[in-house]
């Protein structure tokens, strides 16, 4: 079964979790808690427990403690996520170090908790990842707009979506999509994959930034059994997986060593799986994103310049929603429909007291931003209209908090941002507004991450890369 249905199949089961963890009364208070919520689980009170568990049954989430008695559970996250397809796996501590937390997640964990007396914060965890669990199943049976959800009036957007039917044509040629986080860069590659790969023919995604350095050769062309430490079983890989559809490569300016040898997968149009001699043919189109200039990247040589200009055959870019505010309608009406079809609520159209103010504001965030807003405002409607009162306050006040460019820009959240053009590299700004948001935070990096408007396990990668303290 692919990746991608066994996460459907994933999403669609009930929520249940596996608590791997040698210390018996800790686990079963966690269990019990979560029983009286109304959350199924299954304890293991060793590693070899927990991958004989992991094994046979089937779970949306993995707890697991850092220090069993039989194995190292960090060591353990692969071997798990080998058995449990698109499960998440939060790995629990007694010890608070950051190199461990990095750890865990290059291994592929989801979050990092450090155990307390108490269980609730555990308990808490799990009860936000089963309520993000209940959101993708109830959205699973949505269908997209006739466009792959690829939405425009204005001429920039127009000239991408033309530009993407005139490469649909040529299902091998390499598209390069570009664009600012939030633009819409996934959608438009579903929507290339929709007008192009053959009927049935699976969509990849592969997310560069998160894949572990020393598990991305074998996720993206796969391994046999025994090719290495902890490869029970062999594992097909991404390209195989796509068949004759598409691979995604999103964020893949962080694609890391593997540079060279996806050129040449690329140029051949074959990969080798790990431990095997024989050449596979790709049939896959791929499809690079990025949110970052790649130009100066191999200026610097961080990223290949081969690579770069075989990944830039056709090279898409996707305007910023605030170039672009002639689209903010037609967003905003199709996310209004979407959001009140998936919640049961019959809504009216948007007046346009409530589309003006949404006109106004520059989106930072671009149109995942607006999808968010008109979310939040869908469900706290509890009548046939969104109202003024239901949009947040910084769309109301017309400013994002957040800036928009060298003028006196900033995060989302209001933390300024002091760049200097011409002066500043992207690097030395990331670090400031890192530093800025965790001085803010007061160094708890789960708040520094939502200042940011990214992920906890995203700012842990930029610490290490950084070398942030």
């Amino acid at each position: 079964m692919s990746g991608a249905a066994a996460a459907e199949r994933r999403a669609a089961a009930p929520f249940t979790v596996l608590i791997v963890e040698d210390e018996e009364l800790y686990a079963r208070a966690i269990g019990r808690e979560l029983g009286r919520r109304g959350v199924p689980c299954d304890l293991a009170f060793s590693a070899a427990e927990g991958l004989a568990r992991a094994a046979q049954g089937r779970y949306q989430l993995v707890l697991l403690d850092h220090r069993l008695p039989d194995d190292d559970g960090i060591r353990m996250i692969p071997l798990l996520l080998a058995r449990q397809p698109g499960a998440s796996v939060v790995m629990m501590t007694a010890y608070h170090a950051i190199s461990n937390a990095v750890q865990a997640i290059r291994q592929g964990a989801e979050d990092y908790v450090v155990k307390e007396t108490s269980v609730e914060p555990i308990v808490a965890r799990v009860l936000e990842a089963r309520a993000r669990h209940a959101v993708k199943a109830a959205s699973a049976g949505w269908k997209e707009h006739k466009r792959g959800g690829l939405l425009g009036r204005s001429p920039a957007m127009l000239r991408a979506i033309e530009q993407l039917g005139r490469i649909a044509r040529s299902p091998e040629t390499t598209v390069l999509l570009t664009g600012e986080t939030g633009v819409g860069k996934e959608v438009a590659a579903r929507y290339l994959h929709e007008i192009s790969a053959p009927a049935g023919a699976p969509l990849v995604i592969v997310d560069c930034m998160t894949v572990p350095a020393n598990l991305a050769e074998s996720l993206l062309f796969g391994h046999e059994k025994g090719a290495f430490t902890g490869a029970d079983t062999a594992r097909a890989g991404a390209f195989a997986e796509a068949r004759d559809g598409t691979i995604f490569l999103d964020e893949i300016g962080d694609l890391g060593d593997l540079q060279g040898k996806l050129l040449r997968v690329m140029e051949s149009r074959t990969f080798q799986r790990l431990g095997r001699l024989e050449s596979v043919p790709m049939r896959a189109r791929v499809v690079g994103a990025t949110n970052r200039d790649l130009a100066p990247m191999v200026a610097a040589g961080t990223f290949r310049r081969d690579l770069y200009e075989r990944l830039s055959v056709f090279p898409i870019h996707l305007p910023p929603l605030r170039e672009r505010a002639e689209d903010v309608e037609l967003l905003a009406e199709h996310f209004r429909g979407f959001y009140a079809e998936r919640l049961g609520k019959e809504l009216r159209p948007l007046d346009e007291e409530v589309m003006a103010r949404l006109r106004a504001y520059p989106y930072p965030g671009n149109v995942r931003e607006l999808k968010n807003v008109i979310e939040r405002a869908v469900i706290m409607t509890e009548s046939d209209r969104v109202e003024l009162r239901h949009l947040p306050e910084r769309v109301l006040a017309g400013r994002s908090g957040a800036g928009a460019g060298a003028s006196g820009g900033g995060l989302a959240g209001g933390i300024p941002i002091d760049f200097v053009p011409g002066v500043d590299s992207l690097e030395a700004l990331e670090v400031r507004m890192i530093t800025q948001a965790l001085r803010r935070a007061g160094n708890v990096k789960a708040e520094a991450a939502r200042l940011l408007g990214i992920s906890r396990f995203q700012l842990l990668r930029r610490l290490e890369k950084y070398q942030i303290q």
